[in-house]
């Protein structure tokens, strides 16, 4: 084989933590790149379960050797594994393996693109660049707290910066401040988000219509989609705010065609519950389950209008890059950089609060979100300043 110089990346690697809110990210991003199927997915795969929950501050592997010393000395049923993403099928993801990668394969098939998200993933990601810094482009997605040096590219939301504000400085004693991060402005490396990257492109969405047109393009119009997450550290909510949301949607009942209702994972039973009491009855209400194939980039692509609740960033993003009218329940109970963030969705206009006086035949827009592919052009110019391209 002849030698390849020309600067070019041919292939990337996804480094993942087997949550999709932050694998997402990272294949939505490496998809807009034109890296669709020359990508591979590898994982930092942390203990879960019963006290790993209290564990998650510590570095990956420390948490790991700690939890094999508990795993010997306690009883198993207290680090009970809870079901996660196909992590059995996915490569555990070691640093020294793909940084050797990278150098021995730079003459035949160029750069290697590194793209990671989640905080478990960033030790792994850094040493990579660390072991092979001539043969590696890395981009981290959300904000690695420290250190951002040590990456090409940070693709961050902005209101990850908002411990920055005054507003925010207000309400951090003066005593913490040192341990609140980030403790500087962005720097040149760091590509500020309205919301979280995501796969909903338009191509994606034109798949799904087709997909899920047997099922969903023969329902009435207009079609709301009501997409329920749950609860939250920083957007906190419960029994009230559901029984809160079942009396706007009986209100605005009148003005749709149909409704379909999906619960997320993180979803507790007491709130799916309340929803599927009131609603399974109703010929108008379609309720997923969770049984079956996962509706949601079907309900994107045909939904004429979102009500979601306020927990959740990726959520909120996908919607609101479509263009169709996005409500918003429970936005007035985040706290901190999740409530600058809903802030932030009021102030580009592709977000409402739902009050439950909507006419949802009535429709408006906007010039959707479209982070992701921003992103991919900001990628693309960091990578021509180190006379890098991406190959098509």
């Amino acid at each position: 084989m002849p030698e390849i110089l020309d600067g070019a990346i041919r292939r990337a690697v996804v480094i993942g933590n087997g949550f999709a809110g932050a694998e997402n990210q990272c294949i939505g991003l490496v998809r807009a790149l034109g890296f669709s199927n020359r990508h591979t997915i590898y994982r930092v795969t942390r203990p879960r379960g019963g006290i790993n929950r209290w564990l998650q501050w510590l570095p990956v592997s420390i948490h790991k050797k700690l939890e094999s010393v508990v795993r010997m000395t306690c009883d198993k049923s207290s680090l009970r594994t809870p079901h996660t993403i196909g992590l059995s099928n996915v490569l555990e993801a070691d640093a020294l393996h793909l940084a050797t990668m990278a150098r021995k394969t730079f003459h035949k098939d160029g750069p290697l693109l590194v793209v990671a998200s989640g905080r478990g993933t960033i030790s792994v990601a850094s040493s990579i660049k660390r072991l092979a810094p001539e043969n590696v482009f890395l981009v981290q997605i959300q904000h690695p707290r420290f250190h951002l040096n040590r990456f090409d590219l940070v693709i961050t939301p902005r209101h990850d910066y908002y411990p920055l504000t005054p507003h925010a400085q207000q309400q951090i004693p003066w005593f913490l401040r040192r341990w609140v991060t980030p403790w500087e402005p962005p720097g040149r490396n760091v590509v500020l988000t309205v919301g979280a990257l995501h796969q909903a492109d338009s191509a994606a969405l034109r798949v799904a219509a087709s997909a899920w047109h047997k099922e969903l393009g023969i329902l009435p119009k207009p079609l709301l989609v009501v997409n329920v997450g749950g609860p939250t550290g920083n957007c906190p909510y419960g029994v009230d705010l559901v029984k809160k949301l079942v009396v706007m949607l009986q209100s605005v009942m009148w003005s749709c065609g149909s409704i379909r209702i999906s619960f997320s994972r993180r979803t507790p039973d007491k709130i799916s519950k309340i929803l599927v009491k009131e609603f399974s009855t109703n010929p108008k209400v379609q309720i997923w389950d969770g049984e079956g194939p996962n509706p949601h980039m079907g309900h994107l692509a045909w939904a004429d209008a979102f009500v979601i609740t306020a927990d959740s960033v990726s959520m909120l993003s996908e919607a609101c890059s479509t263009g169709k009218p996005v409500y918003v329940v429970g936005a007035e109970l985040c706290t901190w950089k999740f409530a600058d963030f809903q802030n932030s969705l009021q102030k580009h206009g592709v977000a409402r609060p739902f009050t439950g006086k909507e006419n949802i035949t009535e429709s408006w827009s906007y010039p959707p979100l479209n982070d992701t592919a921003e992103a991919s052009r900001q990628v693309i110019a960091a990578l021509a300043q180190r006379g890098w391209t991406i190959h098509p």
